[in-house]
């Protein structure tokens, strides 16, 4: 069984790169903080390769942006190369089947409020943190 589902901040912009296939992929950082603290009482971060395919990619470089919080679901895939010098590069990211979006980026924000002003306020509130934003089962 090969399942991983993360959530956490986006490190940085995205872009959509395009292949010569014609398909379109978006890869990124996820940044997902552990759930202990270390010996100094400070939560540790990791910082998760992530790729997504197709229209999952296209949504997501359109609707997030650095600092969205999201949730991916998917399996863990490794891959290798070498490099001119000989030495191998080995690299493990998860291959997202499934990304929630958790926040809105700003940019996405901005849209939102100067094309729509909703006739009654929000009922729901943004995530504060990652542990907020899933259910407790």
């Amino acid at each position: 069984m090969n399942q991983v589902a993360l959530v956490g901040r986006i490190t940085k912009d995205l872009a959509l790169k395009e292949h010569s296939s014609g398909r379109v992929n978006a890869s990124f950082v996820l940044a997902v903080n552990r759930s202990f603290k270390n010996a100094n009482g400070e939560l540790a971060t990791d910082f998760v390769l992530c790729s997504v395919w197709g229209r999952s990619a296209e949504n997501l470089v359109r609707h997030c942006g650095k600092g969205s919080l999201v949730g991916v679901s998917g399996s863990i895939q490794t891959r290798n190369y070498e490099r001119e010098d000989r030495t191998k590069v080995y690299i493990t990211e998860v291959m997202c089947s499934d990304i929630r979006f958790l926040s809105k980026s700003s940019k996405y924000q901005d849209t939102e409020m100067k094309t729509h002003t909703p006739a009654e306020p929000a009922r729901f509130e943004e995530a504060k943190t990652a542990a907020d934003a899933l259910p407790i089962f």
